[in-house]
């Protein structure tokens, strides 16, 4: 008799963890279907992202990025800085790093230098971020690299501004690489 039941349980068990299975199936195929529709431009329901993965929120903060919508992107972003998974916050915040060098190159372009610098120094930030969660985040270190040139354009532009006096010389500090000609 208690192997009969013993039977029952290993079945009852059995029962309950495939259906559990199929319970995160369902899950994440839902989650799939979601980011499908936001990567098409489909409009997808709030309630479905407000209890959706970490992964179909970034989705949807990519698709406010596309549309030029940079603070509801930025929050989006804000809300799943923490997510579970370090590869997935390396990717959030890489994305948040691009918005807001994105952002600061738009203001440098309307030579609102002062309002830039700040956006800079958040991006870099981000990248550096990104680059401490995944050290081989190639795409990561390559905008960082992007970040780190475009702050000494802006200092030399506003340092121009200011005194105009021995601008050759400070060239010098703000050119990356390696200078030139005899030693």
């Amino acid at each position: 008799m208690s192997k009969v039941w013993g039977l029952w349980g290993v079945l009852l068990l059995g029962t309950a963890a495939m259906l559990v299975q199929i319970w995160t199936l369902v899950g994440i195929s839902q989650s799939n279907r979601a980011i499908t529709d936001l990567a098409a431009g489909k409009d997808v329901p709030l309630e479905k992202i407000v209890n959706a993965a970490p992964e179909v929120r970034l989705a949807r903060a990519m698709v406010f990025k596309k549309q030029q919508r940079y603070d509801e992107a930025l929050a989006t972003l804000n809300l799943i800085l923490d997510a579970p998974n370090p590869a997935l916050q390396a990717k959030i915040r890489y994305n948040l790093g691009n918005i807001y060098l994105h952002l600061a190159v738009v203001k440098t372009e309307a030579m609102a230098i002062n309002e830039a610098m700040p956006l800079v120094a958040l991006a870099k930030q981000a990248y550096r971020q990104a680059l401490a969660l995944d050290s081989q985040f190639w795409d990561a270190k390559y905008n960082l690299e992007v970040a780190m040139r475009l702050l000494p354009e802006m200092d030399k532009v506003s340092n121009a501004e200011e005194s105009p006096v021995n601008q050759k010389s400070q060239l010098w500090t703000t050119v990356p690489g390696f200078p030139r000609g005899l030693p």
